[in-house]
């Protein structure tokens, strides 16, 4: 990380007077940028590195097979993991009230009609609606924005002030309709008391497979998110009507 220094001298009445900002540090490029080609795992340490001090207690409340931690040391985190496939629902955690430093969030990020769809990731018809988890009247992409924003504010109520929420999503087309869902989640997050930190995108390393496409009509997504939250300090006071 790089200082600004602010440089002085001395008038003729013996004043010290600002002159000019140098940068302090040695110069660099081995940042982390907001864009790259790769995969989770390659993303993800670059991530805490930035928002997450070592040490902190970590809640991975979507672990899966735990990809996103591949590459980060093992005794860095106090690491807590857990997935619905273990009995653990992301929005019904059982950890106490602000608590935790930092929540990790991968939830099915699109429906899947027929049930293949989106294979590599685990589907939202197959991984929630089929183990007796309650998901409201919603259906398709608003089932998905309405898993997303419980499991979020969930998030919230373990986080300590201050502490961090990693989202991972990716947007869709429904219905022949562009979902922006990265949009979405920020819109509703800022409004329930988050604050948006940073976005990074992942391009995936070569080309989505397609089967028996007669026409396109939209750009194929080839690209993900991780979004950066943080919870404030003092919660947010409930706008008068």
């Amino acid at each position: 990380m790089q200082l600004q220094i602010d440089q002085f001298k001395k008038s003729p009445n013996g004043q010290a007077k600002k002159t000019a900002r140098v940068q302090g540090g040695e110069p660099t490029n081995d940042l982390v940028f907001s864009a790259s080609t790769g995969t989770n795992d390659e993303v993800f340490p670059s991530i805490l590195s930035l928002y997450v001090p070592k040490g902190s207690i970590v809640a991975d409340v979507t672990y899966g097979n735990g990809v996103f931690w591949r590459d980060v040391p093992a005794g860095d985190y106090t690491l807590k993991a857990s997935d619905l496939k273990n009995g653990v629902d992301c929005r019904k955690l059982p950890y106490e009230d602000e608590s935790l430093d930092c929540v990790v969030f991968d939830p099915p990020y699109m429906h899947t009609p027929g049930g293949t769809a989106h294979s590599n990731h685990q589907n939202f018809e197959g991984y929630y609606q089929n183990n007796a988890t309650s998901n409201g009247n919603a259906k398709y992409h608003e089932a998905v924005l309405e898993l997303y924003f419980g499991g979020c504010r969930e998030a919230y109520r373990v986080l300590k002030p201050e502490g961090i929420l990693i989202v991972k999503c990716q947007d869709e087309v429904c219905a022949n309709k562009q979902r922006l869902t990265h949009v979405e989640i920020v819109n509703e997050l800022v409004m329930k008391g988050y604050i948006v930190e940073d976005l990074f995108v992942i391009v995936r390393n070569g080309k989505p497979g397609v089967s028996r496409l007669k026409k396109q009509y939209h750009a194929r997504k080839n690209h993900s998110y991780f979004l950066v939250f943080k919870k404030r300090k003092k919660p947010v006071k409930p706008k008068k009507e």
